[in-house]
């Protein structure tokens, strides 16, 4: 494969192209590393938005690594996968003991939370190392170069092979950008690209894994106030989904006497869920599915500090929906 050609056509290409994102402007490793974790399974229009805020809330990785968790947590809440907020927290606090911000791909890969892909991007793009990267957008640009999938060691060594050594960090990007605007799973926009005359297949194959069929659910949540205060439970440490999330209380068995407040539709993974919400003005009224205990403490919050906590990200729905935060 022509190596040196496809990198020239395609970094020409994304220096007239590439779309005009936040954490492009900046080779600050930290914020390079916030916009990787967030660009984790969250789409690109969301993470825009909720990016620049989060730096707004920890501007350093110093602020970061002195926040309580509960405090990053809050701020995560509505981009789902916590548990990359969790790590974010605990490699924070090791970088800031360290005092120095790791500039290798290895020494960021040993980071909590860091695997070998946001580790190479990190490199790459804040230290110019020249470390390749492959995300599900370079794996689908490089399956089709060569007219086959491949495994995943030689779609690290492909990616190594085609790497401008000057650029990495553009390269790189450059690669992704064309993954995720041109060389499309469906309709690859072909006509476009930049590298077709080196391209096996022209579009041919999605090379797409394989997708969890969507599962629909129903459920219904209670929604009690108290003055200025809301009922709200704290989902167990040790639960896998969301752990120590505060949400409302999931009602199992509605009564004949609830009052349907509204309802609206969210997703998780690969559930669906039609939520269900209610009126409660009393607190016992049916069965609520996380009862008050040790494990899962029903609690009144203040609406004043609602912004403060770890809300999962259907609660904060449900909250705005009712107009009871922002």
């Amino acid at each position: 494969m022509k190596s040196l050609a496809l990198g020239r056509a395609l970094l020409t290409w994304y220096d007239a192209n590439r779309r005009d994102l936040p954490w492009r402007t900046t080779r600050d490793p930290y914020n390079i590393w916030i916009s990787e974790i967030m660009l984790q399974q969250t789409r690109v229009a969301t993470v825009t938005e909720r990016y620049q805020q989060f730096l707004l809330r920890f501007p350093t990785v110093q602020k970061l690594a002195a926040a309580r968790e509960s405090s990053v947590l809050a701020e995560w809440s509505g981009l789902g996968y916590y548990r990359r907020a969790r790590n974010l927290h605990a490699a924070a606090r090791v970088i800031s003991r360290e005092k120095k911000f790791p500039q290798t791909a290895e020494s960021l890969h040993a980071l909590p939370g860091i695997g070998r892909y946001t580790a190479a991007a990190i490199a790459s793009i804040a230290f110019n190392e020249p470390v390749a990267v492959v995300d599900g957008n370079v794996e689908r640009v490089l399956g089709r170069l060569h007219g086959r999938p491949l495994t995943q060691e030689k779609l690290w060594t492909a990616a190594q092979s085609l790497l401008d050594p000057a650029r990495p960090g553009d390269f790189n990007q450059a690669m992704m950008e064309l993954g995720a605007t041109v060389c499309l799973p469906r309709q690859p926009q072909c006509h476009a690209c930049p590298i077709k005359n080196i391209c096996r297949t022209r579009g041919a194959g999605d090379f797409k894994p394989v997708r969890l069929r969507q599962q629909k659910k129903e459920i219904t949540y209670s929604l009690t106030r108290r003055a200025d205060s809301i009922l709200l439970v704290r989902r167990s440490a040790r639960e896998t989904l969301m752990p120590a999330m505060w949400e409302l209380p999931e009602v199992t068995a509605p009564n004949a006497s609830d009052e349907t407040l509204f309802s609206v539709q969210h997703s998780i993974t690969v559930t669906n869920f039609a939520v269900r919400v209610v009126a409660r003005n009393r607190v016992g009224t049916g069965r609520v599915a996380r009862a008050p205990s040790p494990a899962n403490p029903e609690r009144w919050i203040r609406t004043s500090r609602l912004n403060t906590l770890p809300l999962t990200g259907l609660a904060k729905k449900i909250l705005r929906t009712a107009r009871i935060i922002q």
